[in-house]
């Protein structure tokens, strides 16, 4: 879908927003929004809200109720109205801004803004503060020493300039982008849905494989566990530690060095380099707290973290042994959330049941699922690859309606002459 510009363009004044629509307005964000200055004093109002690259102001989910703060803690915190703008000064960057549509409570980090002019359209304005044109402009103002915690000055923003359209476009333009990226986010949501469909059964596979074998007619006896059933007669039920024994990660010593050879191995696979091993290949490392039930197969010498259990001992075909563990990841995850502080250690798994096949079905169930693999993970490559072009291509529509590099307001009039149809 192609749209036209519009009719003629003015200099903006920022090189950032080159040129805009000759009936357009450029005013400074002190003259766009007044500061709130609504906080807790008491009485908690609405849930606590956090912001979303994504989605925008949302209610936050605990995945932990502990975390949950007590009304209490609560005082002092930043009240939130519909319709106010919210924004985070520390990630602009990720687009940490956008208009709310709930009544909550904020961090104190955070900022409430009303609208100084009521003839302003709250959908457009959370468009354009959002957009990844806008954002890109925040960044080049950010300042601080780390990368996560830089921050816009209050001077930036109180001087950064908002794009204000004619009313009648801004409506135009913002119901335009609420229809087009709902469309687009039904498309990603579509493929999501398909890579966790794939992820499910890519486990099926990797569990039915590690557990019944790869001949359907082989006679079978009764496991004596009940979640893994019947196994083939020939295979053994052993305790994991009769496979793999774990052992938990190390700290870095003092006088580590970031340019070594060597990889870290952290929970979640590697995260630099080392000039000393303490663990060789073949060995398995899985986390012991974020990403339990993720393993990997290390083939050579390795630095493990003291956030991953890894393996010392291995006795059968590495790579069977690895997929015999991802099929019982979750037992792992289980584990790990008996512990008032959820994690694993060796104690927790080292008594857990495999079925073990001899060592050339393990060679040949680890070559199948190899196999099949690549295929589940080409066919996720193509839907992520396909979100990647979508989310390009909502960022780039979002920019250019939002700052008059398209024109969609003959668009909006046909979808409604289309409606009253």
């Amino acid at each position: 879908m192609s749209f036209p510009a519009y009719p003629s363009y003015k200099d903006s004044g920022f090189g950032w927003l080159g040129a805009i629509p000759s009936d357009w307005q450029v005013q400074k964000f002190r003259h766009t929004f007044r500061e709130s200055e609504e906080k807790i004093e008491g009485e908690v109002v609405g849930p606590m809200l956090s912001v979303s690259g994504y989605r925008g102001i949302e209610v936050k989910v605990y995945d932990d109720e502990n975390r949950r703060r007590s009304d209490e803690d609560l005082i002092g915190y930043r009240i939130v109205r519909p319709g106010q703008l919210v924004v985070n000064t520390m990630w602009l960057n990720y687009a940490g801004l956008g208009v709310s549509g709930h009544e909550g409570h904020v961090s104190p980090a955070y900022r409430a803004y009303g609208f100084a002019d009521e003839n302003t359209d709250r959908r457009f304005i959370h468009h354009l503060m959002r957009s990844s044109a806008y954002v890109l402009a925040y960044t080049q103002l950010l300042t601080g020493i780390r990368p996560n915690s830089l921050q816009m000055s209050r001077a930036d923003l109180m001087d950064f300039p908002i794009i204000l359209p004619p009313l009648p476009a801004q409506r135009a333009i913002a119901a335009f982008l609420d229809r087009e990226t709902a469309k687009i986010d039904a498309l990603i949501e579509e493929q999501r849905h398909l890579i966790a469909l794939l992820k499910e059964k890519r486990h099926a596979v990797i569990s039915h494989a590690v557990s019944k074998g790869l001949d359907p007619h082989a006679p079978m006896k009764d496991s004596g566990i009940k979640w893994l059933g019947e196994v083939p007669v020939h295979w053994n039920i052993k305790q994991l530690k009769r496979l793999v024994r774990f052992q938990r990660g190390h700290d870095l010593p003092s006088n580590s060095r970031a340019d070594g050879q060597v990889p870290v191995i952290a929970s979640g696979g590697p995260i630099g380099w080392h000039d000393q091993a303490i663990g060789s290949g073949p060995a398995i490392v899985t986390g012991r707290y974020g990403t339990v039930g993720t393993f990997l197969l290390i083939d050579g010498p390795f630095w493990p973290l003291n956030t991953a259990l890894y393996s010392i001992d291995l006795a059968g075909y590495p790579a069977f042994i690895r997929h015999a563990l991802e099929s019982i990841g979750g037992l792992f995850l289980a584990n790990a959330a008996k512990s008032a502080v959820p994690g694993i250690d060796r104690n927790d798994v080292h008594p857990l049941p495999v079925a073990v096949p001899p060592i050339d079905e393990q060679v040949a169930i680890a070559n199948q699922i190899d196999i099949i693999s690549e295929r589940f993970t080409a066919s996720a490559a193509t839907a992520e690859a396909a979100i990647a072009l979508m989310n390009e291509r909502r960022d780039a529509l979002i920019s250019a309606a939002v700052t008059g590099k398209i024109d969609v307001r003959s668009a909006v009039a046909a979808e409604q002459d289309r409606n009253a149809a």
